[in-house]
């Protein structure tokens, strides 16, 4: 019924041991404990993704070089990150690696993955994302463009996606707290029109929301797409002042997956999780998932 992403691979290695304090965030992993990314990438896998995402949300040119890591050693490591999951894709054998592709705003460290309005024009965003989408293109099975909160930012994607050749991709959004417009902003009509009809861009949702309120935010854009949707919220919480806030009341992993049947029934045909998911998380997705693939077999008429 659905393809199963990953769920947060960045907390994961948190509860791993790995300290992520820093502006590369899950990226530092790929330089201090490789390991550890290996590691997380299997218990996805274990617990029934079909898709798992590189380590590289958060690995970009600019920010490495700030951290004292020149060019070929930056390519290095973003090449390293689509090896990690590939080894383990291999080692599972099956699965598709997803090249994560964070917004401007993850590069700032800030939470302007939030806001948006970075106050750049297109042509700098498309500088910006251009070495490391071609790059991470390269040998990955899929793009990830993640938390994007901005019409320009979206408009520059959509242009390097024209230039270049390489995988298809999904773009998931960054909405405003209102879901129902993007985080900057511009209305989803406007943002879906930035990527509809793209040949090589084969979903749109939204990421790192709170799991009630996906299903609205998907519902306002099925109003301007037919493209199939992707939708990986959090668990609920978000990090505030630098720690983890419980802003919706408790959801436990069954809840997620029965709120994620709506997902479904709205047009995703992408569902994970991201920031605190867990393994239990894709466990009950894939629960889920078994649970609708027999009612379509024992009633394949109500599922055409």
């Amino acid at each position: 019924p659905f393809a199963l992403l990953d769920g947060g691979l960045a907390t994961e290695l948190e509860r791993c041991g790995c300290v992520l304090d820093d502006p590369l965030w899950s990226a530092k992993v790929l330089i201090d404990q490789p390991e550890q990314v290996l590691a997380v990438h299997r218990r996805w896998l274990a617990a029934g993704a079909d898709v798992i995402s590189t380590v590289s949300y958060q690995a970009t040119f600019a920010g490495l070089a700030a951290r004292g890591v020149d060019r070929l050693a930056a390519e290095a490591l973003m090449r390293r990150s689509v090896e990690l999951a590939r080894q383990a894709v291999d080692e599972h054998g099956r699965g598709q690696v997803a090249a994560s592709i964070g917004s401007y705003g993850a590069y700032l460290a800030d939470g302007s993955e939030y806001r948006g309005g970075y106050g750049l024009d297109r042509s700098a965003l498309i500088e910006f994302h251009r070495d490391r989408l071609n790059l991470l293109s390269e040998a990955s099975d899929l793009l990830a463009f993640e938390t994007m909160p901005d019409a320009i930012e979206l408009a520059a994607i959509a242009e390097l996606l024209d230039r270049s050749s390489g995988p298809p991709a999904w773009v998931s959004l960054s909405l405003a707290p209102d879901g129902l417009r993007l985080a900057d902003g511009s209305s989803l009509a406007d943002a879906v029109a930035i990527e509809r009809g793209h040949p090589r861009v084969v979903a749109i949702g939204v990421n790192c929301l709170g799991p009630r309120r996906v299903l609205a935010a998907l519902l306002a854009l099925r109003e301007w797409t037919e493209l199939p949707l992707v939708a990986y919220p959090n668990s609920g919480e978000r990090w505030v002042d630098r720690a983890w806030t419980n802003t919706e009341s408790e959801i436990d992993v069954e809840e997620f997956a029965t709120l994620a049947l709506g997902w479904f029934e709205a047009g995703a045909r992408l569902i994970g999780g991201c920031c605190r998911t867990r393994p239990e998380h894709l466990l009950a997705l894939a629960r889920m998932r078994e649970r609708l693939a027999a009612s379509a077999r024992e009633n394949p008429r109500t599922h055409e």
